[in-house]
Order: C-alpha cells, then structure tokens, then sequence
C-alpha cells in the first residue's frame, strides 16, 4: 500500500518547527501498519532533521552553531539574489538533509523517546514550505 499527502507549513522566519504530529497524522490515515515514511521539503534553503523534542534549548544551541558555522552577509558569497541570508541557507540545507525516512510499527512513526521531526528554517524572512509525505506498506 502506498498513500501520499502534501503538506504546506508557515514559517516566521529561521528557526525550528515541530511537524511530528502532522506527520504522524499523515501516517494515522494510510492505515499502513508496517512500513516506512518518507518526508521530503521540496526547498533549497529550509530542511528537515530528527531531533531532541523535550528541550528546545538544543535546537537554540543548533542554530547557534549553524550561525557561527555559516554567517549571513559573509563577504565570500557571490549569491546575494534575495538578501545576505541566501546562501548561508543554501548551504544549511546542504548540510542538514532534505528528506528523512522514519519506519512505521503498529500504524505509528517509531521514533525514539526524545525524537521529533522538524523543518529547520535557514531564511530570516516567513515562508510557505510545501512538504511530500510518503507512506509506504502494509
């Protein structure tokens, strides 16, 4: 059994946002039982990652590292199209992942105790990011 959903998330902008129970959602209605769930942002500068989902000081401390890791307006980018934060969003989704695949037991993502499922917003400025979820089993 295959099922397939679209999903569209508003952001306010960089940071992290939790998408566990929509996807969970997702997953609750394709009655798959057993199987994998494949969720891909369909961006070049916003990205998906599994992270800590009890203390959201460590998704701060993430974006603390990214921001020293990668500086908005660095005088070594060219690609400047939509503002000093263009590239270093590029490179953050580069660096992160832009799909993840999460296994499916007893019709529920088997994540770990401390897992959720997040879109990382690398831009300063709101988005509508358009997201695929693909349930795959029985």
């Amino acid at each position: 059994m295959v099922h397939q959903q679209q999903l569209r998330f508003s952001t306010d902008g960089r940071g992290t946002y939790n998408i566990t129970q929509q996807i969970s959602d997702v997953i609750s209605k394709s009655g798959v039982m057993t199987g994998i769930c494949q969720v891909f942002i369909h961006h070049t500068s916003a990205s998906l990652i599994l992270c800590e989902n009890a203390d959201p000081t460590v998704r701060t401390d993430l974006d603390a590292f990214m921001k020293r890791l990668v500086p908005d307006g660095d005088s070594l980018f060219k690609h400047q199209d939509e503002g000093p934060d263009d590239m270093p969003a590029h490179i953050r989704t580069i660096l992160t992942e832009s799909s993840l695949s999460i296994p499916i037991n007893k019709g529920k993502e088997n994540l770990g105790i401390w897992q959720g499922i997040f879109l990382w917003e690398h831009r300063t400025s709101t988005y509508k990011r358009n997201v695929t979820v693909t349930v795959i089993g029985e």
